[in-house]
This record gives structure tokens, C-alpha cells and sequence, in this order.
């Protein structure tokens, strides 16, 4: 097919014209009616906006809900279109078989040229105001519909106005500086990743080692496969096409069929031998076991009790195939041909076979064997390519609006960048809770109410200034509807505790009383006399402070946003740090919240969770950009910047503290600095990673074909052969040298009693 469509066309060739861009009557209606519709429902939701009716999405203002709600109708306004290009265009226009077969392009690009260009984004927003509370001096102050903020009617085909034209030149120039700066953030970091993961390697014992033997997994991947080798999605065998091919390989007519209960016997049986327990997984065992009992035998069973196989086939087939009969016996035997051929017809299509399922395991062993990786692998260099090279597919500047909840999460090369170097602070800090009553509307406002900072101001409805009874104070009158509505757990005790905790006011406790019966908090500014000027500005201060004081919520949290999944079930996203605060709240489930700030995770839940929070949120930012990269590269990653006990980020400084060789440290920063420091403290390297070995031009140990190394025995020399006169030249050495031993005794004692004599004569000599 490949040869067919090549030669077809060399001889035809594939090309574009104005006339594959020119849109139908039909496909120009359509778009006009279309966008109408849309600039209607816009006008409309601006004058929602200017009286006051437009009601607010979760955690947002009304600015930022107006934004939100035009952007969306306005960006379906494009995917309709593209849509209705799709289908009006004819099947022989060149870009719409361009985009349809995948070669480059998509129907929005076919659409911009066709029918609408469409609304420019910048930064995640409509076209900004550039020019006194307007985009560009052609609208009038204020302007919010489409057209003034970069909706662009026209396509390529009609050509552009001079403001679309200008819109959609800054929308370029974003993607054109975002693509220069990409670049080169991405780079730097893959540089960085390979650095830091460079040395390590798959070792004889399936264990992942760094060049000084130090562990950082104890099977490479969990599993110990190789990506390299896997056949499906993760997974080192694709079974459908697997038992596909099995089952091809063996189809006998003439082979019997087992029943249900039997392929499980077999299975188990064949699943059990040393065959497959020494060499696969007990995972994997259990993955092909359940694999045959979902896919293969259960739609037997099904279809057997459907036609009422549970029996077997053989007796009704030999009954039905007996000799001829006449009369009715006739038709009778006619009937029961005829349902067991349809029964046979049946048992020949779900009939599985002995060998085929022997075939089929065999294939699993061959293949998960196969997907096993080599000792010696330099798993680290090929997984810091894995991560690094994505990235320069990344977007640079990207924000992901979660659901309507309008809370912006940090993604692309910015967001991989915080998690790589263990940022300290992150952009965009968000808590996911999920509640006890995940169902309930009122029980959700009560846990959010718990959690969110809630200010004076949002409950009180006056904040005034008094004077009474020679007492300037300030009232506070607090609208208990609004507690009420926000369901908070808060009374006037609580407000005026609030209130003297504020480290700013320096409110002492005899200077607030609380009316009960009038609902007010009544703050004193005490006056000394001859010194009312300034009471009054104490007064105006705290009118001004005042509706600043949080009396709910925890230290640390901005906001909190209820949001709704598919299924209707309601959970919380919190923006902020103080995760050990949330978990803790009634009514939030701690062991299902989760974080994506990695250091705080570490500090609250500790090494483990940082590490299964780093390959989270490196797999969820990759899978937002429509990238896959495999799990195993990333628990590497996870593993190499946890396994020192602490979170070290993959930066000078981080990979300082996981390596010790100094020719490595100058070989990726500070190269002066690394040396004149191991030269000061003459430090010695033992050249066993990537980089020294590099450097002094020798073979990279631990990795590759250099791994493996010849150890040879130290050279013993073999005893002496014992010659014919061994025994008498013995025996004669040993008793000449007894009997010169024996002289020189004899002699030596003489001579001590001559020396002992003389000294004993001159002794007396001397006291004479």
C-alpha cells in the first residue's frame, strides 16, 4: 500500500490552491451565523456584568468571571467552525487530506485559512488593554466585546482588518519569543539531568547503582523491564495480540475443546511450574492469569449457558449424525442436525484449545524474558534524555485553567523546572481535599468556610465611627445572613478574639465589647486628655485596618474553590501552603489530600510521599502537553533526587551533595572553585564515574561492555615433589645441626666461668 500511494503520486502529486482555500455559500452562512450567535451571548453577558446580574464562578470576581465566560464562548466559536470545515469541504480538498491523515495541520488550521482566524490569546488571556482602558484606539474606552479584544472574524482566504491584522501579530510574537526562550531553558536543563543521572547503571544483581556502588533502586523500575523492549503501553506483552497469535498458531479442528474450569486448571498448573515462578513476576503471573480469566474464559462460559453447552457437544453431535430415519422420527432428526450444527458452529468459534493456551504462555515468558533488562544498561543517561528531550515540545509560558474554578496551575518547562531544582516556593501551591460528604452542596461551604480566610469585611455590613459619651470607638455591625450564607462557624466571642489576636492592631481586651443584642463589635480608641486629635486618626486607622482581620481560616491559604467532577462528587482545591492544617480539618479525608508542592509534602508526610509526588506531577504536567514519557524514567529521576534521605534538587547544589568526585563537580559549574578547593584539601578521586573517565580518557566503568571485569586467582606455587634420599638427607641435616649446637654450648659455658672468675678476682682486688 505504502509503494502504491508513493508511485501514485510521483505521478500526480499533492498541491494547494486559492481554489482549496475559497469557501462554499453553505460553509460561509453557516460561519456568519455562527459567530453572530456568538458576539450576541458576549454583548449579553457584558450587560450581565454592568448591572450587577452576573453571578460569580467559585473563587473568582466578577471581572475575572466575565473574562472567563466570553473566552469560552468565543473559543467554541473556532472549534465549531472546524467542524463544519470538515464536513462542507470536499473530500478531495488538499488541506483537509493533509490535516485527516495526520501528515501536519489540524482542522483549526484548515479553518483559520477557510472560514475564521479566530480569538488571539496572550498569556493565557484575551488581547490586554495597551492604550487608556482599551486595546487599541479604533474601540471606545471600556470596549469588552469581541472584536475589541482580538476576536478575529475574517480567515486568511478574505484577509484581515488592521486591527485583526495587529491582534494577530502580537499573538505571533508571543509564540516567537516563547519559542527563542524555550529554547534555551530546555537545554540547560537537559544538561542538568544528564549530569546528575549519568553514572548510574543496571548492575548483575537487577539492583540500579551510581558509580561509587551506592544504591538508588534495588530493581530498576520497580519491575526491572526495559522501556526499550516493552510491547504495549507500559507493559512488556500486548495480550489481545498475543493470544491472537497464539491461537493462529494453533488451530486445529480436530483438537478438543476445553471447558471453562479446565483452562483454568491449565493455566494454574502451567503457571505454577519453576518454569515460570523463577523467571517472572508474581505480578506478572497475576496479570496473565486474570488477563485469560476476564478475556477468555467468561465470554465462554456466557455464550455455553446461553446455548446450554454446559455439557459438552460430543453426545447431542454422535445423536444427531446416527443413521437415517423415516417419518417423523425423520423430521425430529432433522431438527436436532440441524441445532447441533448450529451448536458446533458456536463451539468451534469459543472453542479453545490445550495448545493454544500452552502457546500462549509460552509467548508471555519468551516476551517478559525479552523485556528484562541487560546488567549494564546506563539507565540513567537514557532517562535523562527521555525527560529533557519532551521538553523542548513543551510550551514555555502556560497556565491550565482547572475545571470552572479559574485556579491557575503552573505548567510546562516552568512547572518541570520548580520540581527538577526542589524549589522552595512554588508559583502556584495548590491542595487537593477530598471530603468525608463528597455528595453535599452545604457540607462542602462548611469545610471550604473552615479552611478559607474569611475577613471582618466579608461579614460586616457597617464599619463606622462613633462618638459617645466622651469615647470615640469604632462599630462594627456584623451581618449574621452572611455567616449564615457562607456557613461559617463563627459568633461574636470568636470575632472579638480575632480581633485582639491581630499582631498589627495591638488591641488590648478591655478596649472591645460585644453587643448581643444589636449584633455589634465595638472597638475603643481610649482617649488622653488634651489628645483627641489623635484618637480620631486611631479611629480612622482602625476603620481602615479593621476589615482586613481574618477571623477564619488558616494561616497561609488565599482561597479555597469547590469543584465537581464528572461524576458529581465534590472535592476541594486550596490555594496556598499548609497542608498539615488541612489534612487535619473535619471533614476532609487527610490520607486522600494531596499537594504539589514537593518540599512541603516532604516536611508534613515525609520522604516516601516527596518522591511519589515528584514522578506525580513530572507525569501530570507531561501528560497536560499531550506527552508520554514512561513511568520507569521518572521513578529514576524521583529515586536519584530522594535516596540521600532528603529532597536534593538536580542543581549545583543538590548534585554536590550526591556526588563526591571532584573531577564531575568541575565538569558541570563552578570548575574552578570545585578544584582549587580538592587542591587546598588535597582531595583524591577515584575516577570510577562518566565523566572522570571521560576526562583521563579511559573506558566508562560500571557501564556497558566495561562493566564486566576478569578477576583472576592469585598465582599459588604447587608443593615440591619429594626426591628418592629425601629422608636421609633430612636426618643427617637435623643431626648436624643438633651437634654443632651442642660445641658451641660447651665452649660458651667455659668461657662464662673464665669471664664470671675473672670478674670475681677483680672485684676483691679492688676493696682490698
Amino acid at each position: 500500500m505504502a509503494k502504491l500511494c508513493a508511485r501514485w503520486l510521483a505521478n500526480k502529486g499533492f498541491s494547494i490552491g486559492i481554489s482549496d482555500v475559497t469557501p462554499g455559500q453553505s460553509l460561509r452562512a453557516q460561519k456568519d451565523q455562527l459567530v453572530e450567535t456568538a458576539y450576541q451571548e458576549s454583548a449579553m453577558l457584558i450587560e450581565q456584568a454592568a448591572t450587577g446580574k452576573l453571578e460569580n464562578q467559585p473563587g473568582s470576581n466578577v471581572e475575572e468571571t466575565l473574562e472567563s465566560m466570553i473566552s469560552g464562548t468565543l473559543s467554541r466559536v473556532r472549534d465549531k467552525v472546524g467542524e463544519i470545515c470538515m464536513t462542507e469541504l470536499s473530500r478531495n480538498n488538499a488541506p483537509l487530506i493533509m490535516a485527516t491523515c495526520g501528515s501536519k495541520g489540524s482542522k483549526i488550521n484548515v479553518s483559520q485559512m477557510v472560514a475564521c482566524v479566530g480569538q488571539q490569546i496572550i498569556a493565557g488571556n484575551r488581547v490586554p488593554n495597551g492604550f487608556q482602558d482599551r486595546s487599541l484606539p479604533h474601540f471606545p474606552k471600556g470596549a469588552k466585546d469581541p472584536p475589541a479584544k482580538g476576536f478575529v472574524r475574517n480567515s486568511f482566504y478574505s484577509g484581515l482588518l488592521a486591527t485583526e491584522f495587529l491582534f494577530h501579530a502580537i499573538s505571533g510574537r508571543e509564540g516567537l519569543v516563547d519559542t527563542a526562550v524555550k529554547t534555551a531553558e530546555t537545554g540547560y536543563m537537559a544538561r542538568r539531568l544528564m549530569k546528575a543521572l549519568e553514572d548510574l547503571s543496571s548492575r548483575y544483581d537487577r539492583s540500579v547503582r551510581n558509580a561509587t556502588g551506592g544504591v538508588v533502586q534495588f530493581v530498576y523500575g520497580d519491575d526491572g523491564l526495559d522501556p526499550a523492549n516493552l510491547e504495549a503501553e507500559g507493559k512488556p506483552v500486548a495480550y489481545e495480540r498475543t493470544w491472537s497469535h497464539a491461537k493462529a498458531l494453533e488451530l486445529r479442528i480436530e483438537d478438543e475443546g476445553l471447558l471453562p474450569y479446565e483452562i483454568l486448571q491449565v493455566v494454574d498448573q502451567q503457571l505454577a511450574t519453576p518454569y515460570f515462578t523463577t523467571a517472572c513476576s508474581e505480578e506478572f503471573l497475576r496479570e496473565v492469569r486474570e488477563f485469560i480469566h476476564d478475556q477468555l474464559v467468561l465470554p465462554a462460559a456466557m455464550i455455553r449457558e446461553r446455548y446450554k453447552m454446559d455439557a459438552g457437544l460430543k453426545p447431542l453431535v454422535l445423536k444427531s449424525m446416527a443413521a437415517p430415519k423415516r417419518g417423523k422420527a425423520a423430521e425430529k432428526q432433522e431438527k436436532d442436525k440441524a441445532g447441533a450444527f448450529e451448536l458446533a458452529i458456536v463451539n468451534n468459534k469459543t472453542k479453545i484449545t490445550e495448545a493454544q493456551i500452552k502457546t500462549f504462555l509460552q509467548l508471555c515468558w519468551t516476551k517478559y524474558v525479552k523485556a528484562k533488562i541487560e546488567p549494564g544498561t546506563a539507565v540513567g543517561a537514557i532517562g535523562a534524555q527521555s525527560i529533557g528531550e519532551p521538553g523542548t515540545q513543551m510550551t514555555l509560558k502556560t497556565f491550565h485553567f482547572a475545571g470552572v474554578a479559574s485556579m491557575n496551575v503552573t505548567l510546562g518547562v516552568p512547572r518541570i523546572k520548580e520540581i527538577i531544582n526542589a524549589a522552595k516556593s512554588i508559583s502556584t501551591p495548590i491542595i487537593s481535599a477530598k471530603l468525608a460528604k463528597n455528595d453535599d452542596e452545604r457540607a462542602a461551604r462548611i469545610v471550604k468556610a473552615r479552611i478559607e480566610k474569611t475577613y471582618l469585611g466579608d461579614i460586616a455590613s457597617v464599619v463606622a465611627g462613633n462618638y459617645q459619651h466622651d469615647q470615640l470607638f469604632v462599630s462594627v455591625q456584623i451581618d449574621m445572613n452572611a455567616i449564615y450564607r457562607l456557613q461559617l462557624e463563627v459568633t461574636l466571642d470568636s470575632i472579638r478574639d480575632s480581633i485582639i489576636a491581630a499582631p498589627k492592631l495591638k488591641i488590648k481586651a478591655d478596649e472591645i465589647t460585644v453587643r448581643k443584642d444589636t449584633n455589634q463589635v465595638h472597638v475603643f480608641a481610649h482617649q488622653l486628655p488634651g489628645a483627641s486629635e489623635v484618637a480620631y486618626h486611631r479611629v480612622l486607622w482602625l476603620r481602615r485596618v479593621l476589615p482586613g482581620v481574618a477571623v477564619k481560616g488558616v494561616a497561609g491559604l488565599q482561597r479555597a474553590v469547590i469543584q465537581a467532577n464528572a461524576m458529581g462528587q465534590k472535592e476541594l482545591l486550596v490555594e496556598g501552603e499548609g497542608l498539615r492544617e488541612v489534612m487535619t480539618t473535619d471533614g476532609v479525608i487527610g490520607t486522600q489530600t494531596t499537594s504539589n508542592h514537593i518540599m512541603e509534602v516532604e516536611k508534613v508526610l515525609g520522604i516516601e510521599a516527596a518522591r511519589a509526588c515528584i514522578i506525580g506531577q513530572i507525569d501530570y504536567t507531561m501528560t497536560s502537553h499531550g506527552l508520554g514519557v514512561d513511568p520507569r524514567h521518572l521513578m529514576l529521576l524521583g529515586d536519584v533526587m530522594c535516596f540521600k534521605g532528603e529532597v536534593l534538587g538536580i542543581t549545583r547544589f543538590g548534585v554536590a551533595k550526591m556526588k563526591d568526585s571532584v573531577l564531575m563537580l568541575a565538569s558541570f559549574e563552578k570548575t574552578t572553585d570545585h578544584l582549587f578547593n580538592a587542591a587546598f584539601n588535597a582531595r583524591r578521586d577515584p575516577i570510577q564515574g562518566v565523566s572522570e573517565c571521560i576526562i583521563l580518557g579511559s573506558p566508562a566503568n560500571n557501564v556497558g561492555s566495561a562493566m564486566p571485569a576478569l578477576v583472576a586467582k592469585k598465582p599459588v606455587l604447587p608443593n615440591p615433589v619429594a626426591l628418592v634420599f629425601e629422608k636421609e638427607y633430612r636426618a643427617s641435616a637435623i643431626a648436624a645441626n643438633s651437634g654443632t649446637n651442642g660445641v658451641n654450648g660447651t665452649v660458651s659455658g667455659k668461657e662464662r666461668k673464665k669471664t664470671g672468675g675473672a670478674r670475681a678476682a677483680g672485684s676483691r682486688s679492688k676493696r682490698a
